[in-house]
């Protein structure tokens, strides 16, 4: 019952900042075009850290191809859009302009999760087996892989990239599904599976002593990573309305990466500190023309000097403030206070 309520209001809150930030409700609190993008950007970056750091954090593994399940997602749910959803809007038009175009949207995210997933099988069932910088190896060259195929594509554009897309998602489909993916993981994480992906990460082999069965934990956490990740990739394109294969380079698993070790590796709130913060640094020194990078990268080190297990570490934002509040309500002279 509580459940429901908390969803019901996160709906009707990002329904209510939705028609904020665009204008539909009060022109006077609508959000320039810009701003409003970087903020749409920021929620599937959220998407992508979280989904990422299920693998990288809390299993230990060492996966740099999360674009290519991106990549897969976007074309795909883009294909099916462009293709089949006028057909699909056709069938349901008993219902309101923008129920259909959800139920498109919901339709087309499904298929590139599924897709994305297929994929993430494919390569994680032989590839898991391997540890350290041979995984690495496979997931990138997997990328490199996928982004050669979807260039030698016509139906999908090619190498001049995905065009004609509608624009079905906006601020309120982004961050539901950024919800959801933080939902997802964090149900994993806290589940008796969670416990053994960490088991895994803490020690493989005593793991595997234990009886735990690693490569099929690892299968399955790399299955719904990459799902999470497809649905990011076509939340992607049905919001810029346009993809092209050099977005989802192994550039782009490097800025996954960047985000999931800024804010910590094995916190779900730090990755969405570090997606949050990667954009605003990026976005933010903009002025700064081609210094820009410079400058980050500079932030980066300086970052892994002071902090190098990330701002949040293996730890929740929720456990900082807890231990916050002990030390203020601790009477002088306890532990707490000290």
């Amino acid at each position: 019952m509580r459940g429901g309520l908390a969803a019901a209001l996160v709906v009707a809150g990002l329904l209510l900042l939705n028609a904020l930030f665009t204008g539909a409700v009060a022109p006077a609190f609508a959000l320039p075009p810009y701003l409003l993008q970087v903020l749409c950007l920021a929620g599937i970056n959220v998407t992508l850290a979280v989904s990422l750091n299920l693998i990288n954090g809390f299993t230990g593994q060492f996966s740099i191809g999360h674009a290519g399940f991106m990549a897969i997602g976007a074309y795909s749910a883009a294909y099916f859009t462009v293709t089949f959803g006028e057909a699909v809007r056709a069938a349901l038009g008993f219902l309101p302009a923008f129920a259909r175009d959800g139920a498109v949207l919901l339709v087309a995210l499904a298929i590139g999760a599924f897709l994305a997933s297929i994929a993430g099988f494919i390569v994680g069932v032989p590839s898991l087996r391997l540890r350290g910088d041979y995984l690495a190896i496979v997931t990138l060259g997997f990328g490199e892989i996928i982004g050669v195929l979807i260039l030698n594509i016509d139906a999908v554009g090619g190498a001049r990239g995905y065009s004609g897309i509608p624009k079905l998602a906006n601020f309120f489909w982004i961050y539901l599904f950024a919800a959801l993916t933080i939902l997802v993981v964090y149900r994993v994480v806290h589940s008796s599976f969670g416990r053994t992906l960490v088991a895994i990460r803490e020690d493989e082999v005593a793991a595997e002593a234990m009886g735990v069965h690693t490569t099929r934990a690892k299968v399955i956490s790399f299955v719904v990573s990459s799902a999470l990740a497809g649905i990011a990739g076509g939340l992607f394109a049905h919001y810029l309305m346009y993809v092209n294969v050099r977005s989802f380079t192994f550039l782009k698993s490097f800025e996954i990466i960047i985000m999931i070790v800024i804010g910590g590796l094995g916190s779900i709130s730090g990755s969405v500190l570090g997606a949050i913060l990667y954009i605003s640094l990026t976005e933010g020194l903009r002025e700064f023309a081609q210094y820009r990078m410079v400058l980050f990268s500079l932030l980066l080190v300086i970052l892994m000097i002071v902090r190098p297990q990330g701002i949040l570490g293996h730890k929740e934002f929720v456990t900082f403030l807890t231990k916050r509040r002990r030390s203020i309500g601790a009477a002088p002279g306890t532990p707490g206070n000290a």
